[in-house]
């Protein structure tokens, strides 16, 4: 009864008549903020980079450091061979010789040096070894990504020795794919040597009557010929395994909506911030405007929905200029400036609509407008002129 009752119920099973709940989610790789439906931004992967995750195959570097190494052997084996066998007889001389020469106690420290002048000397023999394998490791990284220095992936993380991280790192997709990528490759490199091999069971025969440097010449050259068949379906596979991590490198650094926009957040700042810092500006750059209208000769309007104001001033410009313009509820407080200031308003609609969309504030009218806003400029001048007669003849008048 209670395995039927169960037998449905996707995160739990039974144990011995127990029901033990399963949190499936332990294994899922999806992070939190939804699905990961978005193209990964410039920002996150250059920062991918400075952490020192990048899409690369460490199989490649693998193979091509295989083949250089079978290279190497090919044709500098019977080098290399015949001068290890020549530091090896030259330890083995030197050995009677400490004999004869102490009287069988031989001293350590004779024992030391020997072994290390060998040892030195079997290091300078190997050396172009071990320079062609970094040489190949920085350049066949380098042709996989660009060259960027960090260190960021050498410092120690506390997450990394968390238990519960390494389980769910153990039954991921991608150390399934490894494994099962590994099983392939090796048992299809096993294949290839046991054939090799097989087919070869002549040669062993023959060493029996070589000499020990064409022996070593002979060894040398097997080693080479199958190391080479090796590297090429290691070559073959590496070339797989760099365009699946390059895919899962993608797939990796997918967004989610909710990061896309927390990027650009932290980036380009807040949008309701920077929304009231532009507020803000606004409201400043509108109250310089307002305190520019009682310096200016005339406010031009259409009468309702635009205002304009212009200042003439020889010493600062040769044309007319704006110093400040508005639409609807700024033109009515451009143009309440004005009256308080004593600035003439003169309803233009054509020159107010002309001046608005066209010229920008502290912008000098264009030449086209000459003629209009001289006209303007004109009777405001007559008008301030007769204004200023009428003024003086009734102070004279009541003198």
């Amino acid at each position: 009864m209670m395995g039927a009752e169960y037998t449905n119920i996707p995160d739990s099973f039974l144990y011995h008549g127990f029901l033990i709940p399963l949190d499936l989610q332990f294994f899922a790789e999806e992070g939190p903020g939804g699905e990961k439906t978005e193209e990964p931004t410039s920002k996150k992967l250059e920062d991918a980079r400075k952490d020192g995750s990048v899409a690369k195959s460490q199989e490649l570097c693998n193979a091509v450091a295989l083949a250089a190494f079978f290279l190497l052997i090919r044709f500098l084996g019977q080098s290399i061979g015949g001068s290890l066998l020549t530091i090896m007889r030259f330890v083995i001389s030197n050995i009677p010789d400490y004999i004869v020469l102490y009287g069988g106690d031989v001293p350590t420290n004779e024992i030391i040096i020997l072994l290390r002048t060998a040892v030195i000397r079997m290091l300078i023999i190997l050396l172009p070894i071990f320079g062609v394998g970094v040489v190949i490791a920085v350049v066949t990284n380098m042709l996989q990504f660009k060259w960027k220095v960090t260190s960021k992936p050498l410092q120690p993380k506390l997450s990394k020795l968390n238990p519960a991280s390494g389980v769910k790192k153990l039954f991921s997709k991608k150390k399934l794919v490894d494994l099962a990528f590994a099983i392939a490759k090796i048992a299809i490199i096993a294949g290839v040597v046991y054939n090799y091999i097989q087919g070869m069971g002549g040669l062993l025969t023959l060493f029996y009557d070589m000499s020990l440097k064409s022996g070593v010449s002979e060894v040398c050259f097997v080693i080479a010929d199958l190391g080479f068949r090796i590297s090429i379906i290691y070559f073959v596979a590496s070339l797989i395994d760099l365009l699946y991590q390059r895919w899962k490198f993608h797939k990796d650094m997918m967004m989610t909506k909710q990061e896309v926009k927390d990027e650009y957040k932290n980036s380009e700042g807040d949008p309701q911030i920077k929304g009231k810092i532009k507020q803000k500006m606004m409201e400043a750059s509108r109250r310089r405007m307002m305190q520019a209208v009682p310096e200016a000769d005339v406010v031009i309007t259409n009468p309702t929905h635009f205002a304009v104001a212009l200042k003439y001033d020889t010493e600062v410009a040769d044309a007319p200029y704006i110093v400040a313009k508005g639409q609807d509820f700024l033109a009515q407080k451009i143009k309440d400036e004005a009256r308080n200031s004593g600035v003439e308003i003169v309803e233009n609609k054509p020159l107010a609509r002309m001046l608005y969309h066209n010229v920008e504030i502290g912008a000098l009218i264009p030449p086209e407008l000459y003629q209009a806003v001289a006209e303007v400029l004109a009777f405001v001048y007559n008008n301030r002129d007769q204004k200023s007669r009428s003024s003086y003849d009734s102070k004279r008048m009541m003198a």
